[in-house]
């Protein structure tokens, strides 16, 4: 009994030495406390607003979560509590907008995984209420700068809907800033791919190609034959319908309050998904991926349609492709007018690397983006994509104060990001990352090492 207490007493001491760096750093930055009541102003940092100025020796002023004051020369109100940020950087939280964040764990253990139903027509699948608050990959995420994120569901030819959360909260309902964003649809490959890991004819991955495609083409039109029942009902001799929630998930894609989105990256998957949308007359469309969009930039304009570009730090998919086509893919889409934002690419793999949306931005700045192109396509350009823009995205008065203290550029990877404010509130600036470095930091050394 006594060996077990003594265990006990040398467990709590080693977790004591592991929390308390944490814990004398978030004081350094006012606490880990909710958003306080009173206002709270970051001054003497340079903040970089993103959409407009950088000021050097710059104020932001947050009251009840929002930002109410940014520039040189704010007038702080009675009682706000003042944190010095002198020779620190602010700027706007990073916006991950292709991620299955919250939806998996590890990827190779099957019950951690909620990220694809079974079936292959699933546009009632919800993506805000598949996800897991306590996932070890959301604050591991969130130290490095990422305040939201859109998670899209993967899988089969219509995943269901996306949501935008943020990166903090008890609950999905807590983290959810909007819902539903889009409707996903993942367009097949349209000619077969050769490669050492496909196990399927060429022939068969045709028929596969055509399965699939009809397979989108019913659901939407069984869609669109549900809702025109709905709407009828009420007329003379019109009975009521049944409800059915995979119809019903479609209603908003078709009348255009949500776009749908398209998984697309060759060309010839492009413009096949987009005569599949003009066919369908489908008022709004976005791409994911769009590796070959930079090359019909007039069919893209025209239709309104933007671009959010999967991860640059891939290998070229073709092998006539130089080495640097994934790199320069954003300023490609940048010299020919595309509207566009950077991601990870929304694999469940690199979900455990979210953290780095930070170094795919940095990519593109080193293959010809300009840098403060960069930074907007972390920032505001997935905000003004994502249709929040008047939330999220930069720091300017009325927008939810998301934001990042660094001790430098975000898009160098030396970069350290010290703190980090979700919705005005200060965030524990501890993951699984920082609970093993304090753990093995603190282990015994040298003399006090333990004798076997």
């Amino acid at each position: 009994m006594s060996r077990s207490i003594e265990s006990l007493r040398e467990g709590c001491a080693r977790a004591a030495r592991i929390a308390a760096p944490v814990l004398v750093l978030a004081g350094a930055w006012g606490g880990i406390t909710p958003a306080l009541a009173a206002p709270l102003a970051l001054v003497g940092g340079t903040v970089h607003t993103v959409s407009g100025p950088t000021f050097a020796n710059g104020t932001v002023l947050i009251d009840q979560g929002r930002i109410t004051a940014v520039g040189p020369e704010v007038k702080l109100p009675p009682g706000t509590t003042v944190i010095s940020v002198s020779g620190r950087h602010v700027y706007p939280g990073l916006i991950s907008a292709n991620t299955v964040l919250g939806l998996t764990e590890i990827e190779s253990v099957a019950g951690t995984n909620d990220f694809a139903e079974t079936g292959d027509v699933n546009p009632n699948v919800r993506a805000e209420v598949e996800i897991n608050p306590s996932s070890e990959l959301i604050p591991t995420a969130r130290v490095n700068g990422v305040t939201s994120a859109l998670v899209i569901p993967q899988g089969g030819a219509i995943s269901g809907t996306s949501a935008l959360i943020h990166l903090d909260g008890w609950t999905w309902e807590d983290m959810t800033l909007r819902a539903p964003v889009a409707l996903h649809v993942n367009w097949p490959n349209m000619t077969p791919v050769h490669a050492w890991f496909i196990q399927q004819s060429d022939e068969e991955q045709k028929k596969a190609r055509d399965q699939a495609i009809d397979k989108i083409r019913r659901s939407f039109d069984d869609a669109r034959a549900y809702w025109t029942a709905r709407d009828a009902e009420g007329g003379a001799g019109i009975p009521r319908h049944d409800q059915d929630v995979k119809w019903d998930a479609m209603g908003k894609a078709l009348r255009g309050a949500i776009p749908v989105a398209f998984r697309a990256n060759a060309l010839n998957q492009i413009r096949a998904a987009l005569k599949f949308a003009d066919e369908e007359k489908l008022p709004r469309v976005i791409l994911v991926g769009g590796a070959d969009a930079w090359r019909i930039p007039d069919e893209l304009r025209s239709r309104g349609i933007s671009v959010i570009a999967d991860g640059l730090l891939g290998m070229p998919r073709r092998r006539s492709d130089p080495y640097d086509e994934n790199f320069d893919l954003p300023a490609k889409l940048a010299a020919v007018g595309i509207p566009y934002c950077i991601s990870d690419g929304g694999s469940a793999f690199g979900a455990a690397n979210a953290r780095n949306l930070a170094c795919h931005a940095a990519m593109a700045a080193a293959f010809g983006l300009a840098r403060a192109e960069a930074l907007k396509s972390v920032t505001l350009y997935p905000a003004q994509i994502l249709g929040v823009s008047d939330r999220l995205g930069s720091i300017e008065p009325g927008k939810i104060a998301d934001l990042i203290v660094t001790d430098g550029d975000p898009l160098e990877i030396t970069t350290r990001v010290e703190q980090v404010y979700l919705g005005g509130r200060a965030i524990p600036m501890e993951s699984r990352h920082t609970r093993l470095f304090h753990q093995y930091d603190a282990r015994p050394r040298g003399e006090k090492a333990r004798v076997r």
